[in-house]
């Protein structure tokens, strides 16, 4: 959360010339009501499931770059797919940057009712295993804009053999 996914991934894939979609926003496409919503009615189950369903289709597809939210990592089949479908690459972001990028944001279902940095804590220490298990490339976010992060995977992704 607050790792800049979304906003490095569409600059991204500008500079690739690619689509870019983001799981979570596909997410809503598909039910026409916001993550927020689904969270209230169906729980983070029902949420999780509808991720899976999303991500399953989502890197079927070529010439795509995928943000996905930042639990998706918790499903197993999800990691599978990401790892063998794609080039995945990890925006790590420390927890006082999360708090600091998240801090102004009430859509983050994940975040409410509860202390923000003790929730960022537990996610963190849970999800960045996870991360790193299926990251062809890591990327440490803290303090740097989006556009020099961009910048910095294209490089890398040039570099790099066999790049999906």
């Amino acid at each position: 959360m607050g790792a800049g996914k979304t906003t490095v991934g569409r600059r991204l894939a500008d500079a690739r010339g690619m689509e870019f979609i983001d799981s979570d926003q596909d997410v809503e496409a598909r039910t026409g009501v916001n993550i927020t919503f689904i969270f209230e009615k169906e729980g983070e189950a029902g949420f999780r499931r509808r991720e899976r369903s999303a991500i399953a289709n989502l890197t079927e597809r070529e010439n795509l770059v995928l943000s996905t939210g930042g639990g998706a990592i918790l499903d197993p089949d999800n990691r599978r797919w990401l790892s063998e479908r794609g080039f995945v690459v990890y925006l790590y972001a420390g927890v006082e940057q999360q708090i600091a990028r998240t801090e102004r944001t009430d859509n983050r279902p994940l975040l409410q009712g509860g202390d923000r940095r003790d929730t960022l804590q537990r996610l963190f220490l849970i999800r960045d295993p996870l991360y790193r298990e299926i990251a062809d490339l890591v990327i440490n976010t803290d303090g740097r804009n989006a556009r020099t992060l961009a910048r910095e995977i294209e490089d890398k992704l040039v570099r790099a053999a066999g790049v999906r």
